[in-house]
């Protein structure tokens, strides 16, 4: 797939790829662009078109991830955007899913069928992040910032070359899509099956692009700083 440039139209990459109409949410740009190109954008939203520009090749090619570059960025920017993509998950994406949830059970209502305990499951992987995204405002994103802020030398960022930490909550995410598609019995509504199957791919997809960050960005900078291990183990 090409990669975007600030000269790409941003129209062009949305339909594209309709997955990153969440991402430039996030920076607060919405769709109805016309045919203006992305720096012209990030111009009237005074956002830099080039962090922009690598978050959405980012998120819209899986062999695209150029490390340096996003750490050649302030830390602060990367730590706003995750927070902005936490906020989506908590505010949108979740309660989306939970609509969807509570509709199929609603007019599923088979007494055959164990939509229940799929749900019950999700309950339990929502909350999972839930808890995570309330641990990365409330101490590991503070943390960083305070030793960002209290760092007087220049950081040297060594690459991650060891295993990447498995996240449980990406792992859960797959087993419920692997739960719904494999051992979904009995009567339900096929559309409201659908919504949910593809709203959790969508969640699952982005969460993984939000890891990459984490762990290849923020981990190294937590690394540089002698943030306690528990803070390394999170990010």
């Amino acid at each position: 797939m090409a990669l975007l440039h600030p000269d790409s139209r941003l129209c062009d990459a949305i339909l594209r790829d309709t997955s990153l109409i969440p991402v430039i949410a996030r920076f607060g740009v919405s769709l109805g662009m016309g045919e203006k190109s992305i720096a012209t954008v990030c111009k009237e939203h005074n956002l830099d078109a080039d962090f922009f520009v690598t978050i959405l090749n980012t998120y819209s090619d899986e062999e695209y991830f150029p490390e340096k570059h996003l750490q050649s960025f302030c830390i602060e920017s990367i730590i706003d955007y995750l927070t902005k993509t936490n906020a989506y998950y908590s505010r949108f994406q979740l309660p989306n899913i939970e609509r969807h949830f509570m509709r199929l059970l609603e007019l599923s209502g088979s007494e055959s069928n164990n939509l229940g305990r799929v749900y019950n499951f999700f309950v339990t992987v929502r909350n999972e992040l839930m808890m995570r995204i309330d641990s990365d405002h409330k101490q590991w994103f503070p943390l960083l910032q305070s030793r960002l802020k209290d760092c007087t030398e220049p950081l040297t960022i060594e690459p991650i070359t060891s295993l990447q930490p498995t996240d449980a909550v990406e792992e859960k995410l797959n087993d419920l899509l692997s739960l719904i598609v494999k051992h979904l019995t009995g009567g339900y509504d096929i559309n409201l099956c659908h919504a949910v199957i593809f709203a959790l791919t969508s969640l699952l997809n982005d969460i993984r692009q939000h890891n990459r960050i984490r762990n290849r960005i923020l981990r190294p900078v937590a690394i540089s700083l002698q943030c306690d291990s528990p803070v390394i183990s999170q990010l």
